[in-house]
């Protein structure tokens, strides 16, 4: 997944940690929904998503969205409706929240299963900063 996102690999532990003990404060979360798929007791697919607060703005008028994020499905697990599967699950805890947008990253491969479900490529892309350059 991170390869395909452009994220570079590493064996860091601070992330791995720091992701560790995210899971563990957010796992009961009635603000986060959290989907594996198992064949044969094997997760083959995840997917997450998440409520955002952020300022109102006429796109997003209640200020509130809900991030997909984490759809992912095992290389010899693709292309077996797996990350479907997933993807559907949180799509439909994300509407029963009565949030009225949801928000993601795609990456080419799964461009086409997102546009399926109504989502569009923005005209603004996503950019990012790390910020400890910025620090004062």
């Amino acid at each position: 997944m991170f390869r395909a996102m452009g994220t570079p690999q590493t064996e860091e532990p601070l992330w791995q940690s720091a992701t560790h003990q995210w899971f563990t404060d957010h796992i009961a979360d009635d603000q986060v929904f959290i989907v594996v798929v198992e064949v044969d007791h094997e997760v083959v697919a995840t997917a997450m998503a998440a409520i955002r607060d952020a300022m109102p703005s006429p796109s997003c008028p209640a200020g509130r969205d809900v991030l997909i994020t984490n759809v992912c499905t095992l290389p010899t697990a693709r292309r077996q409706g797996f990350a479907r599967e997933a993807f559907e699950a949180v799509m439909r805890w994300a509407g029963s929240t009565g949030i009225g947008r949801a928000e993601l990253m795609a990456t080419g491969d799964g461009q086409a299963m997102y546009e399926s479900a109504g989502f569009t490529v923005t005209a603004h892309p996503a950019m990012r900063a790390t910020l400890r350059h910025h620090v004062v």
